[in-house]
């Protein structure tokens, strides 16, 4: 599996590219800010809307602190998915939220 470090997908979204973020935290965590325009799928629902994403696109899969987000990821992954895991997740985002 791939892997980002927070500060290098900060650095990606201060470039202007786009790229897509899924964030699959809880509702409640996500209230508390997230990463500009990432799709918000918590891990549970994730198996039920993945259908919703573009398998010609890749995604980076953020949580509170890496290990949900490599869950998703793995399961994108065995479903054809091109993912990147964000370590640390947002405990260690330093960059701007939404």
């Amino acid at each position: 599996m791939k892997e980002i470090l927070p500060n290098e997908v900060e650095a990606l979204l201060k470039g202007g590219k786009p790229i897509n973020v899924v964030d699959v935290r809880e509702v409640e965590e996500v209230k508390a800010g997230k990463i500009p325009h990432a799709i918000h799928i918590p891990l549970g629902l994730l198996e039920f809307k993945m259908q919703d994403l573009d398998k010609s696109k890749e995604y980076i899969m953020v949580c509170r602190s890496g290990g949900r987000s490599s869950r998703a990821a793995k399961l994108l992954e065995n479903h054809g998915y091109k993912v990147i895991n964000m370590t640390g997740g947002m405990l260690d985002w330093k960059g701007p939220t939404e």
